[in-house]
């Protein structure tokens, strides 16, 4: 039998937050301003570079397939990029951090503008936009009001999804009205991998994201961010910038920030990316080895449980 969640109050921003930055794959330079929105908005991305903006929203029907580099095209996604249901020019890059912020903050309604196809990767983390939300305000929405409330996803059975290889799922699994949902992810690359195997979870809470799962940054090996670099990619970056892993599992020019950083990081790719489903969800989600194309992958799958 499902098991019926409590509503909970729509949020949005007090005020306005700004973040400036570089995209990570186009690298072009990029104001992006989010703003409150009213109830009933939930996420949505504007490409105000455009000469006939229009709203992108922040759902995995509107998944973008287009790759944001050619090197991309045929490997699984590195990131999540949403395209306008009518406009197929009006697609928006690296959305993942901040679509992770938000989630993590509890915030159900935003419109997010940008002067560039790709948000700002900042230091690769979700610190970048929790800093300017929190210092911008968040506000409930009254829940009296029209579309006030919002009402999360509740499972009556559990919901897996497997890699072709099945190396890697993620299982949804029901929990009760009472308890309190979780996300977990389980990395491990094998044997001999220069990162160890590691695990970091989220009791959705907001004080938690802020201090255990935003500050967590992208991170890549030494040899991969060398092939990017040979591709014409990162050229404004370097590990001082975003997190290198050299082949003894040591950051280069940079330092960890705590322990099992690069699980916190799946961790919150995955809670950006289930950020898709468009509502909170009610579960326990355990992702192991996981990446972007799985994420989407449950993302539908929740959605299609409704």
């Amino acid at each position: 039998m499902t098991v019926a969640a409590t509503a909970l109050p729509r949020r949005t921003l007090a005020a306005a937050a700004v973040v400036r930055g570089v995209g990570l794959f186009t690298e072009r330079d990029v104001c992006c301003a989010i703003l409150p929105a009213e109830p009933g908005t939930g996420l949505c991305f504007r490409r105000t570079d455009l000469p006939d903006p229009t709203n992108i929203h922040a759902r995995i029907g509107s998944l973008a397939s287009s790759p944001v580099h050619p090197a991309f095209a045929r490997i699984p996604p590195r990131h999540t990029a949403v395209v306008s249901d009518t406009h197929p020019d009006a697609i928006v890059y690296t959305t993942e951090h901040l679509l992770g912020a938000l989630a993590g903050l509890g915030i159900t309604d935003a419109l997010i503008e940008l002067d560039a196809p790709e948000v700002p990767i900042g230091d690769g983390s979700a610190k970048p936009f929790t800093d300017a939300i929190n210092a911008a305000g968040i506000r409930e929405l009254h829940p009296d009001a029209a579309l006030g409330t919002i009402t999360p996803l509740t499972l009556d059975a559990p919901v897996t999804v497997t890699s072709p290889d099945g190396r890697a799922t993620i299982t949804a699994e029901p929990i009760g009205a009472d308890e309190t949902p979780t996300y977990r992810y389980e990395l491990d690359y094998g044997p001999n991998a220069p990162v160890p195997a590691q695990a970091a979870e989220w009791r959705c809470d907001a004080a938690g994201f802020v201090t255990d799962v935003a500050p967590a940054r992208t991170f890549s090996l030494a040899a991969e961010a060398q092939q990017m670099q040979a591709l014409g990619l990162f050229r404004r970056f370097s590990p001082r910038d975003l997190l290198v892993i050299d082949d003894t599992g040591a950051p280069v020019n940079n330092a960890w920030r705590g322990e099992c950083e690069p699980a916190r990081h799946k961790l919150l790719d995955l809670i950006g990316d289930l950020a898709l489903v468009g509502q909170p969800i009610h579960a326990r989600i355990v992702a192991v080895r996981a990446g972007h194309a799985l994420n989407h992958a449950m993302a539908r799958a929740l959605v299609a449980s409704r």
